[in-house]
């Protein structure tokens, strides 16, 4: 039997960062309906919060799970939960752009903190600047096709 412990921090953003989840209730119920449906499908979120524009979960990896795999499974259902209860006004989608680091054990706690202030974060930086943050600070490339 195979040990594994590998945490990813996850962010994705609504499609074209439209803040429908503009409410902490709407937002709370996706939240809960995403780590709900992950725990249908073995998928361990370790903490899961966002914005009205995102989302940050903090995942850790299966012995037989990828990361878009993941990705897809969490962000297409609850898209399409999403407009099956018709949470939203306008029909929901998520971007299909990702950010997707590891974190290392020393940095869990951390992670996690920073994953849970999301409401209060938000109110000093808009989501382009955390976007913008994270492309410097891990070192990704944006390629213009």
């Amino acid at each position: 039997m195979p040990f594994v412990k590998v945490h990813i921090h996850l962010v994705w953003s609504t499609k074209n960062r439209v803040p429908h989840l503009n409410s902490k209730e709407l937002r709370l119920k996706v939240w809960n309906h995403i780590r709900e449906n992950a725990q249908k499908k073995e998928i361990f979120v370790d903490f899961i919060n966002g914005y009205s524009d995102h989302c940050h979960c903090l995942i850790s990896l299966g012995v037989d799970q990828t990361i878009q795999n993941i990705l897809q499974l969490l962000k297409g259902e609850s898209s399409f939960w999403i407009n099956k209860n018709k949470l939203t006004k306008e029909k929901f989608e998520w971007q299909d752009e990702y950010f997707a680091v590891s974190v290392s054990k020393s940095m869990v706690d951390k992670t996690r903190d920073y994953i849970k202030n999301q409401e209060e974060h938000h109110l000093k930086k808009t989501f382009q600047d955390e976007y913008e943050e994270f492309i410097s600070k891990y070192g990704f490339e944006k390629f213009k096709g």
